[in-house]
């Protein structure tokens, strides 16, 4: 059914953490659908104080050595195959490590905004992450040492955030936009902040254009994500869901897979290239 649904085309992707995995950076859930030990930043807490935003970028400068890293796995690359030959019209991604592009995809719309990126509070300028790592690195020296950890997925979590002990945030630098000495912020969605509305109006448009909804790798259990399937089901456009563990959508699509992203997505692709007999 799922290499019917995808062999006909105009096929939206919505990708969650899950995707990211098999790169090697933890979802927030696990195959369980319970979240995981540690809250993420919230943008109430991070503009509200000072040690607030010290703790966070101390956090966020270790964990983006190993994001940088990461490579686009298999899932990846058979959603940008899939839309080499015309069958993916576009992708929304939850995610903000990159690698949707990384792996050769157009058209992505990254729906939570891309740790790639840090956004000025003040002027809004937006400047690459890369830059701002030099500075980081420039203002904490002492910092070098530490900067091939953390292994593994150890310590990560999907927003870059990496386990740092209290008494080495407490010696961090954080550094101001250079063009106005205002407050920087990666340019991410955190919990409690609201998506642009013409973003979430761009994915509702691909939502109800599109032939089938794949979701991959998303418990969906946030609105963010599921507001989109919710959108496909009242327009009676097929929804197909690949994830490891239960989702909050699986009562909305027509087909729902537990299984591993990876080697699902790879057999999909042998599956649609084959050709007909």
């Amino acid at each position: 059914m799922l290499v019917d649904l995808v062999a006909d085309g105009g096929v939206v992707v919505l990708s969650g953490a899950g995707l990211s995995t098999e790169s090697g950076i933890p979802d927030y859930r696990g195959e369980t659908g319970r979240a995981r030990k540690g809250e993420p930043m919230t943008y109430q807490t991070f503009v509200g104080g000072a040690a607030a935003r010290q703790r966070y970028w101390a956090r966020s400068h270790l964990g983006w050595q190993h994001i940088a890293r990461a490579a686009s796995n298999d899932g990846h690359r058979v959603v940008a195959e899939l839309q080499a030959m015309g069958l993916v019209s576009a992708v929304i991604t939850q995610n903000v490590d990159g690698l949707h592009q990384a792996a050769g995809a157009k058209q992505v719309v990254e729906l939570h905004g891309s740790l790639h990126r840090v956004r000025c509070l003040s002027c809004g300028e937006r400047s690459r992450r890369e830059r701002l790592d030099e500075r980081l690195r420039a203002a904490n020296p002492a910092w070098t040492a530490m900067l091939g950890a953390p292994d593994g997925d150890a310590g990560v979590n999907p927003d870059g955030d990496a386990a740092v002990e209290d008494s080495l945030v407490a010696s961090f630098q954080v550094v101001d936009c250079e063009s106005c000495g205002g407050l920087l912020k990666p340019d991410v969605i955190f919990f409690g902040e609201n998506v642009p509305r013409p973003r979430v109006q761009e994915c509702f448009e691909l939502t109800e254009c599109a032939g089938t909804l794949l979701v991959l790798g998303s418990s969906l259990t946030v609105m963010s994500g599921y507001r989109f399937v919710r959108r496909a089901a009242e327009h009676d456009i097929p929804v197909a869901i690949i994830n490891q563990g239960p989702t909050r959508g699986d009562g909305d699509a027509l087909l729902s897979l537990d299984a591993p992203l990876g080697a699902t997505l790879t057999r999909l692709l042998a599956e649609v290239a084959q050709p007909p007999c």
